[in-house]
């Protein structure tokens, strides 16, 4: 497993990253304490380093950062926990008054994130969405609070736009405060949008880049075809209007490129994420070890320039 810094920090990280919103999801293997720590398990001996969940994951919301704690219990030292505040917990971190990104709410979420996840401190700690209530001014002042107490170690950001990336890390360099290390976004070879303004925003300013459905709902695992159904109990099973509406064209070339190659299509949408500057780790869900080994294997397909281009006519920079 390719190891690499994350923007132009200090925390190392493997290229690709174990996504954990499956943990405690009803239906799913990882359901359990069990499941779970099989995941894990598979994730830490396949290489994978970053575990990537936030308060709202599971069912109910915050069982995910549960699970993951107790799945990592004795082996915190081999992790880098990347959690995430921000979005509506029902009340289970007390109420928020609609005000997700201010420096009361996030002290109440760090502390009950520390808390189910049974940690000391956390390694990333990210904003999940923007609180168009709250200055980014607030939130970076109490994000700096918190790096300053040792509870959490860097700060991040998700699911900005180019121009507010360039905004909170100007923001917290003029105010001599933590800034974002980190952007987590949605990003794959099937939704390239983020090439427009997140990735010269996050080269401009040293920030790295979390790509999270790097596989597109599984649509570039291989195993859906176009008026086909779905395999038993896959996750697209029972959606389909994505199905319907999926880019077939684009797919089927991409299937063909794979086989061309000999090597999976996994290996084709990972592989080329994670030879995206400023990709850090590339951030792939699971259900089963099966899937946490073969995702983490799909990094080690490096694609060439000629790869690259290729890949650039079947999926056009840019493009959703």
């Amino acid at each position: 497993m390719d190891m690499r810094h994350l923007g132009e920090s200090g925390l190392v990280v493997s290229a690709v990253g174990l996504g954990c919103n499956n943990l405690g999801r009803p239906g799913t293997a990882a359901e359990s304490l069990a499941g779970s720590r099989a995941l894990i398990g598979a994730a830490i001996d396949a290489g994978i380093t970053i575990f990537d969940v936030a308060d709202v994951y599971g069912a109910p919301r915050g069982r995910s950062e549960e699970l993951l704690g107790q799945a990592l219990s004795g082996r915190r030292d081999n992790a880098v926990i990347v959690t995430k505040f921000g979005v509506d917990m029902q009340g289970a971190n007390g109420p928020d008054f609609g005000a997700r990104g201010s420096r009361r709410y996030v002290r109440r979420a760090v502390e009950a994130s520390l808390r189910r996840l049974g940690t000391d401190w956390i390694d990333l700690y990210q904003l999940h969405r923007a609180d168009p209530r709250t200055p980014i001014e607030e939130t970076l002042g109490a994000l700096d609070d918190l790096v300053h107490e040792g509870l959490i170690r860097y700060a991040g950001v998700c699911n900005l736009a180019g121009w507010q990336i360039a905004d909170t890390v100007w923001l917290s360099r003029t105010r001599n405060v933590v800034g974002p290390i980190a952007v987590e976004n949605h990003y794959s070879l099937l939704e390239r949008e983020a090439e427009r303004d997140v990735i010269p925003a996050c080269q401009r300013f040293g920030v790295g880049l979390l790509p999270y459905f790097p596989l597109a709902n599984g649509l570039l695992t291989g195993k859906y075809h176009r008026d086909a159904d779905p395999p038993p109990g896959a996750r697209l099973a029972g959606r389909s209007r994505l199905l319907a509406e999926a880019p077939w064209d684009r797919i089927e070339k991409l299937r063909a490129y794979a086989e061309e190659r000999g090597v999976p299509m996994t290996s084709v949408a990972i592989g080329w994420l994670a030879a995206q500057r400023p990709v850090g780790s590339v951030i792939a869900g699971a259900t089963t070890p099966e899937q946490v080994v073969a995702n983490a294997a799909a990094a080690q397909w490096h694609p060439g320039s000629e790869d690259l281009k290729a890949l650039d006519e079947i999926c056009p920079p840019g493009r959703r």
